[in-house]
């Protein structure tokens, strides 16, 4: 019964693009979370279009000023450089990470953007994953990290990088609504089932 609530009410995501994002990573989790159904929002920092790592240009749904009071069911932050380093130094993304923990709401991040989640301790004790050395510096407390491709632990979703943005994000929708609503968007993807 709690899959078929969770099937009828669309989910709201949250996917903060700063400048220096990576593309692939940006433009995957949005791709497919709008597939299986969700509602998302791409969020500029700042009043610019944003030029990603290798050069795309994405433009943004709104500002992230716009939606500080509107609740979401997921937040993704994608990674590339300087972009993860961008969300980590923002303090309205660090503002709304703590909300949404405190909200008991999923918080994801792929490639360096788990940096991010560090700054504000929601890494501290959780397995997690991330782009090879990019939380070298992060003080987290406890840490537990995977070489895995994608690393659930509760509420906290992350992943290696680009080449695992697929995975991340099939993993996201699988976790929010279910086997069935990931093997329905998956299956016309043509992926090649290991």
């Amino acid at each position: 019964m709690a899959n078929e609530n969770k099937n009828t009410k669309k989910l709201n995501v949250l996917v903060p693009l700063a400048q220096g994002c990576e593309e692939l990573e940006a433009v995957t989790i949005t791709d497919l979370l709008t597939r299986a159904g969700m509602n998302v929002t791409t969020v500029g920092l700042d009043n610019k279009p944003v030029t990603a790592s290798r050069g795309m240009v994405l433009l943004p749904d709104t500002l992230i000023d716009n939606v500080m009071d509107k609740s979401f069911d997921l937040i993704v932050l994608p990674g590339g450089l300087p972009g993860a380093d961008i969300l980590q130094q923002d303090q309205r993304v660090q503002k709304k990470l703590k909300l949404m923990a405190a909200e008991n709401k999923t918080i994801a991040a792929i490639c360096a953007a788990p940096k991010a989640l560090a700054s504000v301790g929601l890494l501290d004790g959780k397995r997690f994953t991330s782009y090879p050395g990019s939380i070298d510096s992060c003080n987290i407390k406890d840490m537990k990290y995977s070489d895995n491709s994608v690393v659930i632990d509760g509420n906290i979703v992350t992943s290696r990088g680009p080449g695992t943005a697929m995975d991340f994000t099939l993993a996201l929708i699988e976790k929010l609504l279910g086997k069935d609503k990931r093997d329905e968007v998956e299956g016309p993807l043509m992926r090649e089932k290991s």
